[in-house]
């Protein structure tokens, strides 16, 4: 029951949309989602912006991570921002979620970023996945909200 940890390539768009959507069934309650591999590929086509990392166990694609270059003063320039992770129940507590995560910090120290950040999702609904990043060094920092922008009508 190894796990390895590899960079996704744009012929996975197809594997990391579907564990991506998985990741937002589960948070939607069940409401299937599934995601664009199209929009995947173009995201991985820009490798200086966007990066997924793929957890493999027994020779299945049994977790996912992206991750996206940001910006801002704070972090004098660039940081980076787990956007999503996602690891499939009966892999949860076998260290998939954890080498994702030591994934994407090694992703931004290789860059010389300083900061890596992740918007979880509210504690009192998801006090394991607060946790899960508190473990593995993420500070509380404060929500993080969205305002979807829908076009002009």
């Amino acid at each position: 029951m190894a796990l390895e940890i590899r960079r996704a390539k744009p012929e996975d768009a197809g594997i990391v949309a579907d564990m991506i959507g998985r990741l937002l069934t589960e948070l939607r309650s069940g409401d299937v989602v599934e995601l664009s591999s199209t929009v995947a590929a173009d995201l991985l086509d820009r490798p200086d912006d966007f990066a997924a990392y793929l957890a493999v166990g027994d020779g299945e694609v049994v977790g996912a991570m992206t991750l996206s270059t940001c910006y801002a003063l704070h972090a004098a320039g660039a940081f980076g921002e787990i956007a999503e992770l996602y690891v499939s129940p009966e892999w949860r507590s076998r260290n998939a979620g954890k080498l994702l995560v030591e994934a994407a910090a090694n992703h931004c120290r290789n860059r010389g970023w300083t900061i890596l950040e992740v918007g979880a999702p509210p504690a009192d609904t998801w006090s394991r996945t607060v946790a899960f990043y508190k473990r593995n060094g993420f500070e509380d920092v404060g929500p993080r909200l969205n305002l979807i922008l829908k076009p002009d009508a």
